[in-house]
């Protein structure tokens, strides 16, 4: 009934072992009982536990269990990793959300969402996360940090033109086929969703900047999301001027918003694969619009009904054509300057 005390310096999986099969042998374990009592008597073959250790020999328990799903020819070698949150859900349906360790080309703790999101509960492996509401976190190299009112957020890097900010996602040699996500970020001044002319005050649609023809390059005010290299579309967050009035003839709002042009402007390569809102209720200023976080479905103008209530919102959810182990990447764009126009992220997932 004395407490049982032992040291192992050995790492990882082998320290593991090593406690267990110090624990049978000295008969703690019963390995035809996973159930391990915290008292004992005379006729038992298991010593006394103080109870904040049985959680402790339940989980080595465990652990032994799931060696014997080893063949012994095998079991020289340590047994493969999963490669893939799903993989575990299909093993082990019950598991919870949480971090795991995976295989792959750089076996690693990934966090694995085990709930049903985006229409399915097979496993999500999270390949990109921020949320910047953490004042321990840092944007990203080459982002700018923004700050208003208690808000964090990263923004493009100073420039005096149009430009985008990247940041890539490797898959860990993860095979996908389908990408969910939310982003958050805020309108910062005058932004314009996907406006394709100059400002020179033409008729909308006679002039088109070459910038909105290309998916490489700031074809839109907000947040470009692709895949791989040459890029490929999953999703684009627009971001047009206002939400509740249409400031010039309706050319610079949301393309799913009341009286909006910009509608037959949608690029081909974005189809309707888009979510757009602004933050914007007034005559705009240079100011970061800290009160309406952008593609939430909440806080919409009068003019931007359709646009938040697009489906699946605040989550997005593509399937590829393909499948693929491409690198994610998040880009942050606007055709001018920074101190014109900036559509800061906030939180991504």
């Amino acid at each position: 009934n004395k407490p049982i005390r032992f040291t192992v310096k050995m790492s990882g999986k082998l320290s593991i072992l090593f406690a267990f099969f110090y624990l049978y042998s000295i008969g703690i374990v019963k390995t035809e009982n996973t159930n391990v009592p915290s008292t004992a008597t005379e006729n038992d073959n298991t010593c006394a536990l103080p109870d904040q250790y049985t959680s402790l020999v339940q989980s080595l328990q465990e652990c032994a269990n799931a060696l014997k799903h080893c063949h012994k020819s095998q079991c020289i070698q340590p047994c493969p990793l999963p490669s893939s949150c799903k993989e575990i859900k299909e093993n082990c349906p019950d598991s919870p959300s949480g971090y795991y360790h995976i295989g792959g080309k750089k076996p690693s703790y990934i966090y694995c969402n085990m709930e049903e999101l985006c229409g399915s509960n097979e496993g999500w492996t999270r390949v990109a996360y921020l949320d910047m509401s953490d004042q321990s976190e840092e944007c990203p190299t080459g982002f700018r940090l923004l700050e208003s009112n208690g808000v964090r957020a990263c923004g493009r890097a100073d420039s005096s033109v149009g430009s985008c900010q990247s940041v890539q996602f490797p898959s860990n040699g993860i095979s996908y086929s389908q990408v969910c996500g939310r982003v958050v970020g805020y309108q910062y001044a005058s932004t314009d969703a996907v406006y394709p002319g100059r400002y020179e005050n033409e008729i909308y649609g006679s002039v088109i900047d070459t910038s909105h023809t290309s998916i490489d390059s700031y074809y839109v005010d907000g947040i470009s999301l692709t895949h791989g290299s040459p890029r490929q579309h999953v999703w684009t967050f627009m971001t047009g001027l206002r939400e509740d009035f249409n400031q010039h003839d309706g050319r610079y709002q949301c393309p799913c918003s009341v009286g909006s042009k910009q509608l037959p402007s949608v690029q081909s390569f974005i189809g309707n694969d888009y979510f757009c809102e602004s933050g914007c209720s007034e005559n705009w200023q240079h100011i970061l619009y800290f009160s309406d976080p952008l593609w939430d479905g909440k806080q919409c103008g009068s003019l931007e009904q359709e646009c938040c209530q697009a489906s699946g919102l605040p989550w997005f959810h593509k399937v590829l054509s393909s499948t693929t182990t491409d690198y994610i990447e998040l880009r942050v764009c606007a055709d001018q300057g920074t101190n014109d126009e900036d559509v800061p992220v906030e939180k991504f997932e």
